[in-house]
């Protein structure tokens, strides 16, 4: 009698908390989304269009706290399906945080909401589909992708997320603060432009004027703020952390925890000690074989560096590193162009000296 009277709680309580989901995502009383809102921006969708789009969810792209994301297609356009488990609350919170923030959000560098599902318990979300699935599948050493990286491809990634970021705090009033920037939430395209994902945990100020959140630390171990961990007060700032641990797993390819003889040494340790040595091409991942611009390297090591700052105000802001971070990819783009110019003259002079040396007397017929 105990057994079925808890399976029944359980039960109610799950439908209650989809009940909850489906009132914020079509905008009912208690949500401060609209009904004709999503109706204008996004497309509702049956579950019986889901499995269909998905071919009966045959591929798994991956899974999460809120569930499992799926491929598929809706006519000739490729998507990616999140699906919300039925048993997982963190996974819940997350995916409405996600719905409320995709409904208010718009720009290239951050995923776009195609659609969703709101049907019984089978809710989800339709996203445009990232070709090149995330950074850390470039970056970690045991991917099996035939070609690394460049460091222009490198430098224009981070470039991407920083502007995403920016927009966040900035593009957005009030300001919404990511809290999960990491390697496996930047999305590439197959242009591998990257877009800003996953914004299960993001928190938005109250007001255009405040300056933080009190919230219980949350996000990533090695990506997440010293600072906001110990004093709970999250800042932009925070974001601005996690950003330097990302890009300095994207100028060296190291991850971000190193275990060695039971001691764990994070990543702004190592470069810190390669930093000292004052030899830029022991800090650059090795798989780019030293062909990328000194100079820029060492400024994109400095903002990352200066990102990681363990007092917060000691941080730059988002804007700022867009700034640098075009720098140091104009720095790289110029010294393509000028070994471009060296190639072409050379190959000028070659031509003019094999024409010197070629017998010019015509051959008897």
């Amino acid at each position: 009698m105990l057994l079925v009277i808890a399976e029944a709680v359980i039960i109610f309580r799950q439908r209650k908390r989809y009940a909850a989901a489906r009132n914020i995502i079509l905008g009912k009383r208690g949500s401060s989304i609209k009904e004709s809102e999503l109706e204008t921006k996004q497309r509702e969708y049956s579950f019986n269009e889901i499995v269909k789009m998905t071919n009966n969810f045959d591929r798994i792209l991956g899974r999460g706290g809120f569930g499992t994301v799926y491929h598929g297609f809706i006519e000739d356009i490729e998507v990616a399906v999140k699906m919300l488990s039925l048993s997982s609350v963190q996974g819940y919170q997350q995916f409405i945080a996600e719905v409320k923030l995709l409904m208010r959000v718009h720009h290239r560098n951050l995923t776009s909401l195609i659609g969703y599902c709101n049907e019984e318990t089978n809710i989800g979300l339709i996203y445009e589909y990232m070709a090149n699935g995330n950074l850390d599948e470039h970056l970690s050493r045991k991917n099996n992708r035939e070609k690394s990286l460049n460091w222009e491809d490198r430098l224009r990634i981070a470039l991407d997320a920083a502007q995403g970021l920016e927009y966040l705090h900035n593009g957005c009033k009030p300001p919404i603060v990511h809290r999960d920037v990491k390697c496996t939430n930047i999305l590439l395209d197959e242009n591998l432009h990257a877009k800003l994902a996953d914004f299960g945990l993001s928190k938005c100020f109250a007001a255009d004027g405040d300056t933080h959140v009190s919230t219980i630390a949350a996000g990533t171990p090695g990506y997440l703020d010293l600072e906001y961990t110990t004093s709970n007060r999250l800042t932009e700032k925070s974001d601005v952390y996690s950003f330097g641990v990302v890009l300095l797993r994207i100028i060296t390819g190291q991850s971000v925890i190193i275990v060695r003889e039971d001691t764990a040494y994070h990543i702004s340790q190592r470069v810190n000690s390669m930093v000292a040595e004052g030899d830029i091409t022991k800090v650059v991942d090795s798989r780019i074989q030293g062909d990328f611009d000194r100079n820029s390297a060492w400024r994109a090591v400095e903002i990352a560096m200066a990102s990681l700052s363990v007092t917060s105000a000691e941080r730059p802001y988002m804007r700022d590193i867009v700034t640098h971070l075009k720098d140091c990819l104009a720095a790289e783009l110029a010294r393509k162009h000028n070994f471009c110019d060296l190639q072409n003259e050379d190959s000028v002079e070659q031509f003019s000296v094999n024409l010197i040396s070629t017998d010019m007397t015509p051959s008897a017929r």
